[in-house]
């Protein structure tokens, strides 16, 4: 309290910044690859380097991204569609609040962890990725090894997530978790559809060659692709091939599979790697550059 004038009290909050007590969010990702499912935990890292012991704390923690001159960076995002599903958390301005339900000690040179995310049974799935850069030329590159799976309310995580990363961890044959790999993510709307590349699989493999490419006159060319993939295992593989680089008017003349256009400058196949086999993909373009 602070002494008034007139000799009485008055109740008087204080705000102020401080850089010496923040937070992170973490989350561990299950994956059940033959379920379709996954179960993700969220948890937040509350580290307390202010000097002061805070007893009892009450803690509001806001996600967004908050504007700090020229040194805010943002993670790197790995958002297939945007969410468009409003969340019942409390908004303010640009940022969520996240209360902490229960009071809390927060010591000194105290790191301390907070479950704020628990769900069980989310859809995921496994995709297989490679996208090539135009006139990109790859010999016997790995595919991305990457996992799928939505933020809305109907069948996803049903929440907005804080920015983060995500450790992916799935089960041996003796039911023991192995951890697969990790992704870090951007904060998140409810609703997204996400893609987390974990890692790379070595064992199926893609090359892509610069068959031709001819001048056709002034700022007109044509390009063909071939794209070859292999893979030594013993089940088929589905691989979501693109080709980068598509910015303009440029068109597919030609090609051996129908491709879908999935954003302004990149197209997409998904081909059909044979069990211990090989498949080849081609495609001519025609453009300005």
């Amino acid at each position: 309290t602070l002494e008034s004038g007139s000799g009485g009290r008055t109740p008087t909050t204080l705000t102020y910044l401080t850089p010496s007590l923040g937070w992170t969010a973490d989350y561990v990702a299950l994956f059940d690859e033959k379920a379709g499912t996954m179960d993700m935990q969220g948890w937040v890292t509350l580290t307390n380097n202010s000097g002061v012991d805070y007893k009892n704390a009450n803690l509001i923690l806001v996600a967004g991204q908050p504007g700090r001159g020229s040194g805010m960076a943002f993670p790197e995002s790995v958002l297939d569609e945007p969410g468009t599903e409003s969340t019942e958390r409390e908004r303010l301005g640009d940022f969520y609040l996240y209360p902490v339900a229960a009071r809390t000690d927060v010591q000194n040179k105290q790191q301390k962890q907070i479950s704020f995310l628990d769900v069980k049974g989310a859809k995921a799935r496994k995709a297989y990725e490679f996208t090539n850069d135009w006139l990109g030329g790859y010999e016997d590159a790995n595919v991305s090894s990457v996992l799928k799976f939505s933020t809305s309310r109907n069948g996803g995580l049903g929440d907005m997530l804080p920015a983060g990363t995500v450790r992916v961890y799935m089960r041996d044959a003796r039911g023991d978790p192995q951890f697969i790999g990790e992704a870090r993510i951007e904060p998140t709307a409810m609703g997204s559809n996400l893609s987390l590349t974990t890692g790379q699989a070595f064992d199926v493999k893609v090359t892509s060659v610069v068959v031709t490419r001819d001048k056709l006159g002034k700022n007109k060319w044509r390009t063909t692709m071939r794209y070859d993939l292999s893979s030594a295992r013993n089940e088929p593989v589905v691989v979501d091939l693109g080709q980068g680089g598509l910015w303009g008017d440029v068109k597919i003349t030609s090609e051996s599979q129908p491709s879908t256009r999935v954003s302004a400058d990149r197209t997409e196949w998904k081909v059909t790697v044979p069990a211990n086999g090989k498949v080849s993909v081609t495609a001519t373009f025609e453009s300005r550059y």
